[in-house]
This record gives structure tokens, C-alpha cells and sequence, in this order.
């Protein structure tokens, strides 16, 4: 492992051996320099891989040379090949049985990520922690913060995959109730403390399975915050919502919206 240090921003990289996933999996660690890590909040990122694309060290040096963000260790944890089945909602996989490994990347997460990254760094406890992603990446992260509320307290959402379903959408059977995460929010509770940022694009997508002129992706989130608001979280307190006109499902989108997720998570006011 060979730390790089660029306008205050630390770099590292490592591989684990994952006996959960049975695979090895690379992450890409960022981090202040002459911060101590327990001073630091944690962030864990899904599709680290996309992390270099979308410009994120330079985000993070540009937030933190002009003094707008707290202290963050970013995580980006890189997808496998198998990403579709590791991904996903823990509780059961969608239609297809993608999703189906999404227990064992839980797995990894608490048994094999965290405690790697609490020796590496030797602080037993971080200032918060929270998870974010994009696409089935955000839908992974939502799934395991939704399941582990004690253990997380913020979470981004990108152009979330919320459509993950039980019944394919060409289903004559097929309604709402069949989204899963929408399921486990409305059979779920409230955990006091617990915060939401979501994103999402006009031109994210072309699917509107109601033809009610709205695309899917943006039903699909706007549904999952109204679930969240009748367990009793406060829209602008609880939760952010963005929108972007034209905004696509692409990095080049997720890139733009970066910047505000971070200091909406950890801006110096």
C-alpha cells in the first residue's frame, strides 16, 4: 500500500481477501491529512471503481482547501463481477433472483470491511458513519443503512435502482406493493437521528410504467420518501431531495451533485 498526499488530501489503496465474498475486493481509502481518525466521520462509498471518473478527490480537495467540509474517511469499496447479485436487498432477491448475495456483501461490510478499517487506522469508533451509492449501488446502501440504523446515521441515494421488485413489472398481477425496499420502509420503524439524501434525474431513464409522464426512477424515489415521511422523518429535515433537470443516469450527473451531498452531510456551517 503507497499513500499519496495532494492539496491536503490523502490517497490509499488495498485489497482484501473477502471469505464472505469469496472473492478479493479493492478500496480506495481518502482521507485529511493531520487529522486524528476518531476527529473523523466515515463514509462508505458502493461502485468505488467510479470514484477516479467522477472526480472525487479533486471534490474532496476543493471542499476541503476552502474549509467547507468536517473531516471525512471516504471508503470507496470497487464492485466485483457479480456485482447484480451482491448487490441488491438483503431480505430477498427481485424477480430475476438478482440480488441473491446481498446478505454475504452485508456480511463483509461488518465482519470484514469495518473491522479492517478500525484496525488499520486503530480508532475504535468514528465520529458517524453512513453509506452511499448509485444506481443498485444506492439501493444496496439504503438496504443495509435501512437494516443497521444504530450503526449509521446518514445515507446518499444516486439515481437509486427503487424499482427492485418481487414481480416483473409485465405481470398482469404486478402493483407497487411489489418494490422491496418500499416494502421493508412501510413494515419497518422510526430511528430517531437517521438521515436521507436523495437524487435524482429528469432524463434519468424513459420508463413510465403508469403512464402518469413521469420516468419511473423519479415515482419510484418520490414513492420511497413519501414511506419514509409516514414513519414520521421531516422532508428538509430528515430529508434532502434533489432533482436535476436533464440530470442522467451517468457519473458525469452524479459527479455535479457530489459536491452538495457532502457539505449536506458534513458542511461547516
Amino acid at each position: 500500500m503507497q499513500v499519496e498526499k495532494s492539496a491536503g488530501i490523502l490517497q490509499e489503496s488495498m485489497v482484501l481477501e473477502s471469505a464472505a465474498l469469496g472473492r478479493m475486493v479493492t478500496i480506495d481509502l481518502y482521507w485529511p491529512d493531520g487529522i486524528r481518525p476518531e476527529e473523523m466521520g466515515l463514509l462508505l462509498i458502493n461502485d468505488g471503481q467510479d470514484l477516479e471518473k467522477l472526480g472525487f478527490r479533486e471534490t474532496l480537495e476543493d471542499l476541503t482547501g476552502r474549509g467547507r467540509l468536517l473531516p471525512l474517511l471516504c471508503v470507496g469499496i470497487h464492485a466485483g463481477p457479480d456485482r447484480k447479485m451482491e448487490y441488491g436487498t438483503a431480505v430477498e432477491a427481485d424477480y430475476k433472483g438478482r440480488g441473491a448475495r446481498a446478505g454475504a456483501y452485508t456480511g463483509f461490510i461488518f465482519k470484514e470491511l469495518l473491522p479492517q478499517i478500525h484496525g488499520q487506522y486503530q480508532v475504535d469508533r468514528f465520529r458517524e458513519k453512513a453509506f452511499a451509492g448509485w444506481s443498485l449501488g444506492a439501493l444496496s446502501a439504503m438496504d443495509i443503512v435501512w437494516a443497521y440504523p444504530r450503526e449509521f446515521s446518514r445515507v446518499g441515494l444516486f439515481s437509486g435502482s427503487f424499482w427492485w421488485r418481487t414481480r416483473d413489472k409485465e405481470d398482469p398481477a404486478y402493483t407497487n406493493a411489489d418494490r422491496i425496499m418500499h416494502r421493508q420502509i412501510r413494515e419497518g420503524g422510526y430511528s430517531p437521528g437517521l438521515k436521507f439524501f436523495f437524487e435524482c434525474g429528469t432524463a434519468d431513464e424513459t420508463e413510465d410504467r403508469n403512464g402518469n409522464g413521469i420516468i419511473d426512477s423519479i415515482d419510484d424515489t418520490q414513492d420511497l420518501i413519501r414511506e419514509l415521511v409516514a414513519k414520521g422523518y421531516e422532508p428538509g429535515q430528515d430529508i434532502a431531495y434533489l432533482q436535476i433537470e436533464e440530470g442522467r443516469h451517468d457519473v458525469a450527473t452524479w459527479a455535479g451533485v457530489m459536491p452538495a451531498f457532502l457539505e449536506w452531510g458534513w458542511g461547516k456551517e
